[in-house]
């Protein structure tokens, strides 16, 4: 009888410890965590569950009560799926913040920027060069990195076969752009991206090219893209170049382009190119041999792949570089002798570039 009269009373007190329980705990919930004073970056790892994280957390001093927040989950978060990723916790998160960051997918990212005019090689190093991705697809040898053979071969497959042939020469394969990754991804995943960027945007313009251009293929405007990024040092010239460059080629006249030459002198040149050099024949001499070298030299952006495909109307056959990056552009032999005798009898400076310049072995 006692404990029936007694009953409503426990029952109170009991509800009353439920009430500041969860008082309590909804508090711990919400609240920020005061020892979190500075942002902290957490990496999930795959195959880990939940309470191991939760254990981790609290090891690494980010979270309180491990326990305590796995049971908060378990029955209030039915939902809460624990996605691999690395995540930043700002300063003074509360649980529930931390919780919600990690079930929401959205690692924190990271770029890459893939430079316009950059070789292959410098792009395969500045790849390497980075310890937030995975460089198994990568092969190192002294100062050099080669992409992997399964790389090329994956990208063969894909629709590159139409527009760059049965090629596998790096240049040109791939976009300059800003690339976005989360940690741990592999540099190969950026290398394929870039890929089919460029596949993208090449079939883009070429489907949009002007009429009349002196090129068989799609490949051949990424060979002349690159001979423009590399000439030009000033995006507005682009166009000029271009238009140069292909009425050189309508001509038949060499384009004799001291960018190419280098390329093909690879380790050789260095870093002041002579007149032997320019008679020392290559597949890339420009001077030596009429058209487009065999490959692009460099990898061209889009606004150089406009360019090849949309160039500058006008008479200009010859530019030389004033030492700033910008040309000086002729209409005439003459004229173009002048201005050589003006821009270049200066001491060149150490990012002077060169340009097409008239040689007597010239058809025209």
């Amino acid at each position: 009888m006692k404990l029936i009269k007694m009953f409503p009373i426990l029952l109170a007190i009991i509800c009353c410890l439920i009430f500041v329980a969860s008082k309590l705990l909804i508090n711990y919930w919400h609240s920020p965590l005061k020892h979190l004073t500075e942002p902290q970056l957490y990496t999930v790892a795959s195959g880990k569950g939940f309470n191991a994280v939760a254990n981790d957390l609290s090891a690494k001093n980010i979270l309180e009560r491990p326990l305590l927040t796995t049971l908060w989950v378990r029955f209030f978060e039915p939902d809460f799926l624990l996605k691999v990723g690395e995540y930043r916790f700002p300063a003074f998160s509360s649980p529930a913040q931390i919780i919600d960051i990690l079930g929401s997918g959205v690692s924190l990212q990271y770029k890459v920027t893939l430079v316009e005019g950059e070789s292959a090689l410098q792009m395969l190093m500045r790849l390497s060069s980075n310890d937030t991705l995975q460089l198994g697809a990568f092969q190192k040898s002294g100062q050099s990195f080669d992409a992997s053979q399964q790389i090329m071969t994956d990208m063969l497959a894909s629709s590159a076969i139409e527009l760059m042939g049965t090629s596998t020469h790096p240049e040109g394969w791939f976009l300059p752009d800003t690339y976005f990754y989360s940690r741990g991804d592999r540099a190969s995943s950026i290398l394929l991206r870039a890929h089919l960027a460029m596949i993208e945007v090449l079939a883009e313009e070429w489907s949009a090219r002007d009429q009349g251009l002196p090129y068989q293929s799609a490949y051949e405007a990424l060979i002349m893209a690159s001979l423009i990024e590399k000439e030009t040092g000033v995006a507005y010239e682009r166009p000029q170049i271009a238009g140069v460059f292909v009425r050189r080629l309508q001509k038949r006249m060499r384009l004799q382009t001291d960018p190419s030459v280098i390329y093909g002198m690879g380790a050789k040149y260095k870093g002041n190119l002579r007149r032997a050099d320019l008679k020392r024949d290559t597949a890339y001499n420009t001077y030596t041999r009429h058209g487009l070298p065999p490959t692009p030299i460099a990898m061209p952006g889009r606004a150089a792949i406009h360019a090849a495909l949309h160039p500058l109307d006008g008479d200009a056959l010859y530019f030389v570089a004033k030492g700033d990056g910008s040309h000086y552009f002729s209409a005439t032999l003459k004229e173009h002798q002048a201005a050589v005798r003006k821009y270049q009898i200066k001491q060149r400076r150490a990012n002077y570039r060169s340009a097409p310049t008239a040689i007597k072995s010239d058809a025209g």
